[in-house]
This record gives C-alpha cells, sequence and structure tokens, in this order.
C-alpha cells in the first residue's frame, strides 16, 4: 500500500479495492474519504470499536468489517453526506445486532439495551437511534424470518428518514455485491432481499428523505441493478 497514491486510491470502485488492496485498502480510503468531516476524533473512535467488535466475523470469503467500510465510504463518496454522526452509524450499524454483550461489556440482563446506551455514551443520542433503526428486533420463531425483517425495515425507516441512508448504502452492499457471494448462500439472500427492493425504492424517493436528488438517483439506479441481479438468480438464468 505505501506505493499507492491518495489520488489514484480515490479513482477506484469499492470493490476492486477490496480485491486489490483487501481491508487496509478499504481503510485508508475510508480515512481518506472522512477528511472532509468535523470530529475525526470520534469518527477514529468508530472505525476502531467497528474493527475491535468484527475482528473475527467473516462474509463468504473476506473480513466482515470490509462490508462496513464499504457502508461507510459509499455513505461519503456516493451519497455525499457530511455528517459524521450518519457515517459512524454506518461503520457501527451491525454491532448491537452482533455484538451487543462484547460492546455493552460483562454480563448485562439485557445486553442489546446496554449496548445502545454504550453506543449513546460514547458517540452520542442520534448515533445510537440511527443505528437502532436499521438493527434487526428478535424475531418470533413462530413467524417466517425474512417477512420479519422486511416489516421491521419497511416500518423504522418510515419513522427514521436518515436511518433510510445507512440502510441504503447496507442493502446496496449486499443486493448490487451478490455477485461476490457463492454456494447456495446466494439463492437464500435473493430471496430474503428482493421483496424489499421496492420498499427502498420508495423511500429512498420521498421528499423527506434527507439526500440529494443526484444522490437519490444513484441509489434507485443501485437499487435496479440489485434487483436485475436477486431476478437473474431466482430464475435460475
Amino acid at each position: 500500500m505505501d506505493n499507492v497514491s491518495p489520488a489514484y486510491l480515490m479513482t477506484l470502485p469499492l470493490h476492486a479495492v477490496t480485491e486489490v488492496y483487501g481491508t487496509e485498502g478499504l481503510r485508508r480510503r475510508f480515512l481518506l474519504e472522512a477528511e472532509v468531516l468535523d470530529d475525526q476524533d470520534r469518527v477514529v473512535r468508530a472505525l476502531t470499536l467497528a474493527e475491535r467488535l468484527h475482528q473475527d466475523d467473516k462474509r463468504v470469503r473476506e473480513p466482515y468489517v470490509n462490508h462496513v467500510l464499504r457502508v461507510a465510504i459509499r455513505i461519503l463518496r456516493h451519497y455525499g453526506v457530511r455528517d459524521a454522526d450518519v457515517v459512524i452509524a454506518g461503520l457501527l450499524h451491525d454491532t448491537v445486532e452482533d455484538h451487543p454483550a462484547e460492546l455493552a461489556g460483562g454480563a448485562p440482563a439485557d445486553p442489546r439495551q446496554a449496548a445502545f446506551g454504550v453506543l449513546e455514551r460514547d458517540f452520542g443520542r442520534r448515533v445510537a437511534e440511527i443505528v437502532g433503526a436499521v438493527t434487526n428486533p428478535v424475531y418470533d420463531p413462530e413467524r417466517d424470518s425474512d417477512e420479519q425483517y422486511r416489516e421491521h425495515v419497511a416500518a423504522s425507516l418510515a419513522a427514521y428518514p436518515w436511518a433510510r441512508v445507512v440502510k441504503a448504502s447496507d442493502f446496496t452492499d449486499n443486493g448490487v455485491g451478490i455477485i461476490h457471494t457463492s454456494g447456495p448462500k446466494i439463492r437464500r439472500a435473493a430471496t430474503k432481499y428482493q421483496p424489499l427492493t421496492p420498499v427502498l425504492h420508495e423511500l429512498v424517493q420521498r421528499d423527506d428523505t434527507p439526500l440529494t436528488d443526484a444522490a437519490k438517483r444513484h441509489i434507485v439506479d443501485q437499487l435496479q441493478l440489485a434487483d436485475e441481479r436477486f431476478s437473474a438468480i431466482l430464475s435460475g438464468s
């Protein structure tokens, strides 16, 4: 990485950075993108926390932290967001869902509630609320989990416009990036995500979604691409 210029790294598509330079490249790209933000100390603390909590997590054939780095970079680069709270929420969007006890510390009676308390204490109430809005609840085991997932996303994002920004980037990484998945997981992911595409399409284009028209068009284009890939996978072609 030492011989890669920042200017060159900033021109690369995110999955190209991933494939060629891995986590180190994505981390460096994020820090370059994040230079436009205020409160650099808080941003770096959030990055360090995400790296610690996800350090042993895997995502098909890559470290899971690559996913959260791409989510945060996309919010900065492609959505033009300059709000540190939203970028930090992007970095931490899976922490409560995946590692509540580690985040909370100790052995609290309700690890999730305690974990949200830690996020609020260390990064502010707004970060905790955005992360809360994109965190999947504990599902009823008697009902279909995918159906409950879609119900939660639709209701939660309707209520929290800034959470739509984080979820759009997360969904893009999962949906458009489905081509980097293999094996039985690919059909499972397409089945889970495709019904949510029109829901996100409508939510993103609402007047209260805090993005520019150009950013909204970019997201819609990405949602359409994801939907095409889902359809192709599920049709067996």
